[in-house]
C-alpha cells in the first residue's frame, strides 16, 4: 500500500507538470493508479480534490499572468452549465458526447504542421460573446464527462496568450467548476475516508508540481509549448475515440455484416437490436432499408396491411429510402415457410 501511495505521489507531480505544459491530461496518468487503490465510483472525488488544489496553487504562483477579460466572460456562463451537464448525465449517454469530444481533439492534427509564422497570424483575441459560448460549453462538457482541459486548450492557444498566461487563466477559469463538482460528489455520497486521504495526498503533490513547473516553462519556447499542446490533444483524441467507440459498440450491440444476393450487395448495420440495411443494385443504385412496425405505415397502406395479415402467418415491413425519390415500403409475407415480397408506394 505504501509503495502505491509513493507511486501516486510521484505520478501526480509528473502528471500535473505535463498537464501545465500540454493543457490537460493528468487524469490519463492518475486514474489507472487510483483504480488500484479505490472503487471506481469514488475515483472522481479524489481526482477532483487534486485538480481543484492544482488550479488554486497555479493561481497563487501565476496570478499576475491571469487574463481577467477571459475570466469575467468565461466563469459566469460556465457555472450554470456545469449544473446543467451534471443533471442531464442521468438522461444523456455521455459516451456519445465523449465520441464528439474525441473528434474535436483529433481535428487539431493540422495545427501540428503549420509553421510558426502561420500559427502566429491565426492567433487573435475572440469577441466577448465567443468567450461566453466557450465558457458555457466548457462547463457543460465538464459536468457531463468530468474533463475539460485538453478539449478547450485550443481556445487558449488560438487567443494569442503567452504560456504563463495560459496556465494562469485556465486555472482561474476551471477552479470554480472543480469546486462545484466536489459539492455534487459529496451530495451524491460518491466519496469515502480513503478517497479523501488519497485526494489530500494528490493535493500536496499538485502544490509541489505548481511551484516547480514555473522553473520548467522558461526552457520552452512559445512555439514548442504550442506544438506540445496540440500533440497532446491529438493523442488524447485518438485514445478517447478508440476507447469510447469500443464501449459504444459493446453497449449498443452494434454489428456489421455484408451479404451478396445475385446482382445486389447488402450491408447490414445492427444498432440496439435494430437492423439498418444498405442495399446496392445496378439499376436503382443505393437503397437504405429500415424495419418498421405496422403502426408506422401511412393510412393507405395500413388498410392493405390489415387485409394481408389474415392471409399470412407473419408480415415483416421495411421502409425503403432512395436518393431523390419518395420513400417506398416492402412487405415480406410469410406462410408455410414461403415468403412473398410485395413492394408498395
Amino acid at each position: 500500500m505504501i509503495l502505491k501511495i509513493v507511486l501516486l505521489f510521484s505520478g501526480t507531480i509528473l502528471a500535473f507538470w505535463l498537464s501545465a505544459i500540454c493543457g490537460g491530461g493528468a487524469s490519463l496518468i492518475l486514474v489507472p493508479i487510483l483504480n488500484l487503490l479505490l472503487p471506481t465510483s469514488v475515483v472522481p472525488f479524489s481526482l477532483t480534490i487534486g485538480t481543484f488544489t492544482s488550479s488554486a496553487s497555479r493561481i497563487a504562483v501565476f496570478k499576475k499572468h491571469i487574463n481577467w477579460k477571459i475570466f469575467f466572460w468565461f466563469v459566469p456562463f460556465s457555472i450554470p452549465a456545469v449544473l446543467i451537464g451534471a443533471y442531464l448525465i442521468k438522461y444523456i449517454n455521455p459516451n456519445y458526447l465523449q465520441l464528439i469530444v474525441a473528434m474535436f481533439l483529433i481535428a487539431n492534427l493540422p495545427q501540428l504542421f503549420k509553421s510558426k509564422n502561420t500559427a502566429e497570424k491565426e492567433e487573435k483575441p475572440y469577441p466577448e460573446y465567443v468567450l461566453a459560448i466557450v465558457g458555457f460549453l466548457a462547463g457543460f462538457v465538464s459536468g457531463m464527462t468530468g474533463a475539460i482541459g485538453l478539449l478547450f486548450n485550443r481556445f487558449y492557444l488560438k487567443f494569442g496568450l503567452k504560456k504563463e498566461e495560459i496556465v494562469a487563466t485556465r486555472a482561474a477559469n476551471e477552479i470554480f467548476m472543480h469546486l462545484i463538482k466536489l459539492i455534487i460528489y459529496i451530495e451524491l455520497g460518491l466519496y469515502s475516508n480513503t478517497a479523501l486521504w488519497l485526494g489530500l495526498t494528490i493535493a500536496v503533490a499538485t502544490i509541489i508540481s505548481s511551484y516547480t513547473v514555473k522553473y520548467i516553462l522558461p526552457y520552452l519556447s512559445e512555439n514548442i509549448f504550442r506544438k506540445i499542446g496540440y500533440s497532446a490533444m491529438v493523442i488524447a483524441g485518438v485514445t478517447l475515440f478508440a476507447g469510447t467507440s469500443n464501449r459504444i459498440i459493446k453497449q449498443d450491440k452494434i454489428t456489421f455484416a455484408a451479404v451478396q444476393k445475385n446482382n445486389q450487395k447488402e450491408s447490414i448495420i445492427s444498432w440496439r437490436n435494430t437492423d439498418l440495411v444498405l442495399e446496392y443494385t445496378y439499376d436503382e443504385g443505393l437503397e437504405i432499408e429500415r424495419p418498421i412496425l405496422p403502426e408506422e405505415l401511412p393510412d393507405r397502406l395500413m388498410e392493405k396491411y390489415n387485409q394481408l395479415k389474415n392471409k399470412f402467418d407473419t408480415i415483416h415491413i421495411e421502409k425503403v429510402f432512395i436518393f431523390r425519390k419518395e420513400p417506398s415500403y416492402e412487405f415480406y409475407c410469410f406462410r408455410n415457410n414461403l415468403v412473398t415480397k410485395l413492394e408498395m408506394k
